[in-house]
């Protein structure tokens, strides 16, 4: 049986490529907010396998509102119901920091594994856990790496011949150096404390390779920008001819996007996970190729 994609609101374009390479069709989901802040959500009834298309930025209404979206299609004659959320919320904080907390991945990892049978998103923000099944236990759950795609746009781009990419912190290591090895170019690591979401020190041991080079930030997810921001200082005093800055998710606001390019950052490119100003990525080939069978 054919599989329908149920897109969002705000999410025509990119669930469109995605429709038209795999061949699905479509039906919009409509939301309708009332004066007290409730939401009204009506999806075309569909047999069979229902895929839903949303980007889980500034998550918390849409969260409520997915819950009745998927309720809605199940009852309408839905046998199987598949989200695609290239951005997945709440997966940073997979324990508790201090008495009292939520840990917020398990809480909204459980209830989506109670609603759907299965999740498919593009470098979920995984620290502690291995596997995104940790995370949505008992369904199929696919973490796809935006790496190839990314590096594929880097080694195409004659701007960044002999670039070095620069990992903003440890963990992005494993990352950046796949990144690096695919689009073959050398890579470094910084150094990073965090002591607030705008409150970040930044060291780059290694800051002398980027002299007289091109210099490429990396990252699965730029928020504040302001890891970007001390990288940035750092890479032009150590004489780098440019930066950029390449992530798979961009949630910076056009203040933020100001802070960066007073930083240096001369262009900030995203893959089309979150609707954003930077985006030049389409995730679309990933998208098919891990929906095949699905309709």
């Amino acid at each position: 049986m054919t599989a329908t994609l149920h897109i969002w609101p705000g999410c025509e374009v990119p669930a469109g490529r995605l429709a038209g390479a795999h061949g699905l069709p479509t039906h919009k989901i409509d939301i309708h907010t009332f004066p007290d802040g409730e939401s009204r959500v009506t999806v075309v009834p569909c047999a069979g396998t229902a895929i839903l298309y949303v980007g889980l930025d500034h998550p918390n209404e849409k969260l409520v509102q997915l819950m009745l979206a998927a309720t809605a299609l199940k009852d309408g004659g839905a046998t199987r119901l598949v989200l695609v959320c290239p951005y997945l919320c709440y997966m940073r904080q997979d324990m508790a920091f201090s008495a009292g907390q939520a840990v917020s991945q398990r809480v909204v990892g459980r209830w989506l594994a109670d609603i759907f049978d299965r999740v498919i998103t593009v470098d979920p923000h995984l620290h502690r856990i291995a596997t995104l099944g940790e995370a949505l236990p008992g369904i199929e759950a696919d973490a796809l790496s935006a790496a190839p795609l990314i590096a594929e746009a880097l080694a195409g781009d004659p701007a960044l011949r002999n670039a070095v990419l620069v990992g903003p912190d440890g963990e992005s290591r494993q990352w950046v150096a796949a990144v690096a090895a695919q689009a073959g170019l050398d890579f470094i690591v910084a150094e990073k404390e965090r002591f607030g979401d705008r409150q970040v020190q930044i060291s780059l041991p290694q800051a002398g390779r980027a002299k007289g080079r091109p210099a490429v930030l990396v990252d699965d997810l730029v928020s504040s920008g302001a890891t970007v921001c001390r990288a940035a200082a750092l890479l032009q005093d150590a004489g780098a001819t440019r930066i950029e800055v390449v992530a798979v998710h961009v949630l910076a606001s056009a203040a933020d996007m100001d802070r960066m390019r007073a930083a240096g950052v001369v262009r900030l490119q995203s893959t089309d996970s979150i609707l954003h100003a930077s985006n030049s990525i389409s995730l679309t080939p990933l998208l098919v190729s891990a929906l095949q069978g699905e309709g």
